[in-house]
């Protein structure tokens, strides 16, 4: 759709594309932030999203049943406890692009990643290496590194870290899949991001997977930057696991719930390594307080201790919105105003010296963050842009990401930004 667009610089242009936007009235569905007593221009959705104005409500409500109900409300009420983690899976299922048994919310992220790893990193005399990005988040690098050592393993040896080539800041899908096939039957997992928190790269997850299952590994993917952001199929793709965030594009609040998808081919092998809880335990016989751990099915399996209900409350109050919404109308915009903001970027940036993009241009490989490389000025570009009402995110050494979310951000935000960053440039240039 971008592409038949003739994007213009102008205000005019930004609130024509807002009026005709079929999301516009969902930005009013969210608390805005100030800077200097003025609304912020916020674009660090991939970082923590905004609260929605029902949030209170939600919580609220388990509030409500919590004073009235105490322990009753386990097992009595519209939504008893016991079963709580199910209200969630239909938006989950969708986001991720699974059945319903293959997702369940729970933890956080990284303590996902090791209950993942306990069951999907079995290494051998053969089997023992993990292919994963080179600058990966550091949770997933310091995750991969005590995983190995915890088998006895020398991580400089395990860990395969693959970089970008000479002169380029993404992966080469080809280079990708040449690694996985060098590894050969050493390889015992690729472990890595769906879309890159850096650089903003969409890894061709399908290609990776399909490249994994041919070597007789297993595949899982960190979706901490994806879920929520770029289509997913994960189900479809033969993914074995992935893991993701909450508090990023699905707006759930700083540091909440995490969710797991484990592929249906592995939904009922009890005997399947894992380190259990009773909440993992079939629930049919959970209160019969006995020994012997018998999984439930799918991914409900790998749970340990109670749900959440507070910070459930908060995921769905978002989840809610999310389906209200629906993925493919939030794909659509998502990839029209990112390419409204490049080109923007590029028509103001220019030959200027200060920024480069270095998020892959094709769509497919991208979701709504683009990560701007500061050749000059430093830190200080990204100051300014905040003096002035932008709220980004800063990455050591030097790239600012800049992430329009399409449920709240607006055409004329990012036109804004524009007019900012033109401003800014002067300074630096």
């Amino acid at each position: 759709m971008s592409n038949q667009i003739n994007f213009e610089y102008s205000l005019d242009f930004a609130q024509k594309m807002d009026e005709k936007d079929p999301l516009k009235s969902f930005r009013s569905k969210f608390f805005f932030p100030k800077v200097e007593d003025k609304e912020a221009i916020y674009f660090c959705g991939n970082s923590l999203g905004l609260q929605p104005k029902t949030t209170q409500n939600y919580i609220q409500k388990e509030l409500s049943n919590w004073a009235e109900m105490a322990v009753d409300g386990h097992f009595h009420g519209e939504d008893a406890w016991y079963h709580i983690r199910k209200k969630s899976k239909p938006a989950l299922a969708e986001i991720v692009g699974a059945h319903e048994h293959e997702v369940v919310a729970m933890n956080n992220l990284t303590s996902n990643l090791h209950f993942l790893m306990v069951s999907f990193y079995r290494p051998n005399a053969k089997r023992f290496k993990i292919i994963t990005e080179a600058g990966a988040f550091p949770s997933d690098m310091y995750m991969l590194e005590t995983q190995v050592k915890f088998h006895g393993l020398d991580p400089n040896k395990a860990i395969v870290e693959l970089a970008p080539r000479d002169g380029e800041h993404t992966l080469r899908t080809e280079d990708i899949l040449q690694s996985i096939k060098e590894q050969g039957e050493e390889l015992a997992l690729v472990m890595m991001a769906g879309l890159q928190y850096y650089t903003g790269q969409v890894f061709d997850m399908k290609a990776i997977a399909q490249a994994v299952k041919d070597e007789g590994a297993f595949v899982g993917f960190d979706l901490a930057h994806a879920a929520g952001n770029v289509p997913l199929a994960l189900h479809d793709w033969g993914v074995d696991f992935a893991t993701w965030c909450s508090y990023k594009y699905m707006n759930s609040g700083p540091g909440n719930v995490s969710g797991i998808f484990v592929h249906e081919n592995h939904a009922e092998k009890p005997d399947m390594i894992r380190f259990a809880g009773w909440w993992g335990h079939d629930e049919g016989e959970r209160f019969k307080m006995e020994k012997g751990f018998k999984p439930m099915f799918g991914a409900d399996g790998w749970q340990l201790a109670n749900s959440n209900v507070l910070a459930l409350a908060a995921h769905q109050a978002s989840l809610d919105i999310f389906q209200q919404a629906g993925i493919k109308t939030l794909r659509e915009k998502s990839e029209t105003l990112t390419s409204y903001l490049e080109f923007l970027i590029q028509k103001i940036s220019g030959n200027s010296g200060v920024l480069e993009i270095i998020t892959p241009k094709n769509i497919n490989e991208r979701g709504c963050q683009l990560s701007l490389l500061v050749h000059k000025g430093g830190k200080a570009v990204f100051d300014e842009f905040y003096k002035n009402g932008i709220v980004g995110d800063w990455r050591n050494p030097n790239v600012i990401r800049i992430a329009p979310t399409p449920l709240y951000n607006s055409y004329e935000d990012v036109f804004r930004f524009a007019k900012i960053l033109e401003q800014s440039l002067q300074k630096f240039a």
